[in-house]
């Protein structure tokens, strides 16, 4: 994904945006994780991943589903462009703790709040920090 395609935000499926904010409410007390997978610019699939943490403040995604996920964007001409968390009583940004334990500077991190109002916003790691990422919901 290029620079520019990011400056104008990351064209999501709503139904990927819809499972995102369903898992994390499925997850509760605990952060849920997962991966989201790009077909052509658009982000088109949210899989669920098992928090190996189980902690309602930190998640580690399990590394069988980062694979499976992997053997699944290559199976059917997809990539593997996001992960995602939850934040379960906290704001959708970064925490210190996101930082600290950044995994993978390529990929987008999705975080999902479930505070009222529930939401989700995306961000890019760069510089050693997190920068915003603008979501642009697609049918």
């Amino acid at each position: 994904m290029g620079a520019a395609m990011i400056a104008e935000g990351i064209r999501t499926r709503q139904t990927v945006i819809d499972a995102m904010l369903a898992h994390a409410r499925a997850a509760l007390p605990e952060e849920c994780c997962g991966l989201l997978l790009d077909c052509d610019g658009v982000i088109d699939e949210a899989i669920a991943a098992t928090n190996v943490r189980h902690s309602p403040t930190r998640f580690e995604i399990d590394p069988r589903d980062h694979v499976a996920a992997i053997r699944k964007a290559r199976a059917t001409g997809r990539t593997v462009r996001a992960a995602y968390h939850s934040h379960p009583a906290g704001p959708p940004g970064p925490s210190a703790t996101d930082a600290a334990e950044m995994g993978d500077p390529s990929l987008l991190y999705f975080i999902v709040s479930l505070q009222d109002p529930a939401a989700v916003r995306a961000f890019r790691w760069e510089s050693g920090n997190f920068s915003a990422v603008p979501i642009v919901p697609v049918p």
